[in-house]
């Protein structure tokens, strides 16, 4: 992600943390789709 800051000035940086945070919420979401899947619980 700050790769992306310092070598992308025309890409606006609200824009940039949304899609970050974006991301990381649906990380999360198919890692816990994951073990619910098979049955285990995710670890802590």
């Amino acid at each position: 992600m700050l790769a992306r800051l310092a070598f992308t000035p025309l890409t606006c940086i609200d824009h940039v943390m949304h899609w970050s945070r974006w991301r990381r919420e649906r990380q999360h979401q198919a890692r816990t789709c994951h073990y619910r899947r098979r049955g285990e619980r995710p670890p802590d």
